[in-house]
Parts: C-alpha cells; structure tokens; sequence
C-alpha cells in the first residue's frame, strides 16, 4: 500500500511539472514540423553534453551571409509632424558584474530558473525570479543617473568551448559552452513618429520577441533582429555570418503602444502592443516611449555561436526575445517624455 501512495505521488508531481513547463514554453500554441539540422563545424553545433543529454543545432539553414540580405527600413522611422523626434540613451554598461541566472520575472515570476535558459542583465543588479516591486526599488543598479529599471536577455554562447565560471553554466536544459559576452550594450528610448508619447507607468513589464519562434505557428511574435556592424541598414532573423573584423549586432525593440490600464497582463503581452504602419497605435492604446536594445560582440573567428533557448527550439536566432521592468522614478520617466516630445537628444 505504501508503494502505491508513492507512485501516485511520483504520478501527481510529474503530471504538475509537465504542466508547469508547458504553461513557461507556451505549449497551447501550434507546432510546425521539426526541421532537418544541416550543421557544419563552423556554422552549426550538435552533440552530447557531459551529462548524457542530446544537443542539437542550430541549423545550417539558421545562418545567412549578410551580404546576401537586403537593405531594410531606417530604425528608427522618420519623424512626421506632430511627432515626438526625440532620443535617450540610457548608460547601463555591458553586464560587466556578469549578472546571470535562468530566472525570468516577466514570465516566471517567483519560480526559480523558470526560464530554462540563462539570461544576461544590465541595469538593476537584484533582479531575480523572486523580486518585487520593492525590491526593485530599493536595489542598486549599473545604469548611469540611478535607473533601476530592469533589461534583459538570452544569452549568446560559444558551445565548443567550456564555460569559463561556474555562474556560466547551464542547468542540463541544453545550453552548455563558453557564455560570449557582450562587447557593447545601448538602451535607447524614442519617441512616435506621428504623435506625442505618454509616460509609462512605473513597474510596466514589457517583452518582445518570441522564445517559442521555432516551433510556432506563424511568426508574428519574432521582432529580434541580427545584424552586422558594417552594415546597419541589413537585418535579418538568421545568424549573419559578418565580414571580417565587424562585430555580430542584436536588435530588440519593444511594443510602445499601452492599453492605458495594466502594468502587466496574463499573457505578458495583451497590455502592451506594436504600432501599425506609419507608427499609429492600435484604437484604446497610447503611445509611449519605445524601447530599443542593441547588442554588439566580438565573435572569434571561426566560432560556432548558438541563442540559449528551450531544448525543442534548437539554438534558433528566430527565438531570440527580452524583457524590460521600467523602475524609473516618475520624476525621471517625465524628464524623459518630455526630452522625446521635445525632440531633443539626451
């Protein structure tokens, strides 16, 4: 009789783990087929990590010559009359504290390496599954002029190559290798091409990007975009294999246009979304600072380089994502707001 307690109990705990999973990996959305990895040493990685665990990709479709890219719209877009022409950039230095960890306050609030993957930080230097708003509040920060907002992001990886410190290493969900760091950070915020923006509300989540991209159904959720320094009109959602002595850019902008209501919604998204062609919000939304993330590193030559992610989505660059807690004073988002408004450059 107490054996069969104990498999009921092991029954209950695995049935609420897999659902647990699925509710952080987004399970409930369709999936596509599995794709066919075409990896080569220098573009693709695949193998077995030290704990027994199959690693695959990414993909050898997953990289693109960015020569082969064409160029793109300006980021970003031209400013209209009554728009807010404005910039700020905001100094947060490049996660030299090397802040890491598998949390994900956005998504996973209070569940410890519910993100199953590492993210990178820059700014707030408590953030955690376990923060609040308080703690928030209260904690120091890397960022210049005392922001304690919250920025972050998956980390890109070397996987050939062993994780210099222990904090580098992945938990066994198939990100292992050598954490790349980032050679440059810049937060910037802008304004609306075709109006004036409204504060956001302090403690707003913000997301963007897809981390489920490589199995979805459609990809209306990828934003993240790679680049190469050389060449800052092309963009792709693929690795860019760069020409020599460029550096390998990430870009990731988020939804500016705010329900007026929620600093947070069940989704992570429905509070918060993209504006349409020419810049104009969604009806019932307004327009608030848009958030921009870029990343810049120096890849060694040859390297195999591959996106932290769930283990079903393969290394894919389509999944790339961040996420964003505004912590800013009222007093500092209003001097921001009116720096966009303005048209000013701060």
């Amino acid at each position: 009789m107490g054996n069969e307690r104990r498999l009921f109990a092991l029954l209950i705990c695995l049935l609420l783990g897999g659902g647990l999973t699925a509710a952080v990996l987004g399970a409930s959305r369709a999936a596509d087929a599995a794709r066919p990895d075409h990896a080569t040493a220098a573009t693709a990685h695949s193998g077995t990590t030290r704990s027994g665990t199959t690693r695959s990709g990414p993909a050898g479709g997953d990289f693109v010559d960015l020569r082969d890219v064409p160029p793109g719209p300006a980021d970003p877009p031209p400013t209209g009359p009554g728009g807010s022409a404005g910039t700020v950039r905001v100094d947060c230095g490049r996660d030299e504290e090397g802040h890491y960890n598998e949390d994900n306050l956005v998504v996973s609030p209070g569940l410890r390496a519910g993100a199953h993957h590492t993210h990178a930080y820059v700014g707030n230097l408590s953030t955690d599954a376990m923060s609040t708003d308080d703690t928030l509040a209260a904690a120091a920060t890397s960022c210049r002029g005392g922001d304690r907002s919250t920025y972050y992001w998956p980390v890109l990886r070397l996987p050939d190559r062993p994780a210099a410190q222990p904090r580098e290493a992945a938990a066994g969900h198939g990100n292992a290798g050598a954490i790349l760091p980032e050679a440059s950070v810049s937060v910037e915020f802008f304004g609306n091409p075709v109006s004036q923006v409204v504060p956001m509300p302090r403690f707003l989540r913000a997301m963007t990007g897809d981390p489920v991209a490589a199995t979805a159904a459609d990809e209306a959720d990828v934003r993240a975009r790679w680049g190469c320094s050389g060449s800052p009109d092309r963009s792709t959602t693929r690795y860019p294999r760069c020409p020599a002595g460029e550096r390998l850019t990430r870009t990731l902008v988020f939804p500016s246009c705010w329900n007026g209501l929620d600093t947070a919604s069940f989704d992570h998204r429905s509070h918060l979304s993209f504006p349409g062609a020419g810049g104009i919000c969604p009806q019932g939304t307004f327009p608030v600072p848009r958030l921009r993330i870029s990343l810049a590193y120096d890849v060694p030559p040859g390297a195999a380089i591959a996106l932290d992610s769930f283990p079903e989505q393969r290394h894919s660059p389509r999944t790339d994502h961040a996420m964003f807690v505004d912590v800013m004073t009222d007093a500092a988002m209003a001097q921001l707001v009116a720096c966009l408004n303005s048209g000013r450059h701060c």
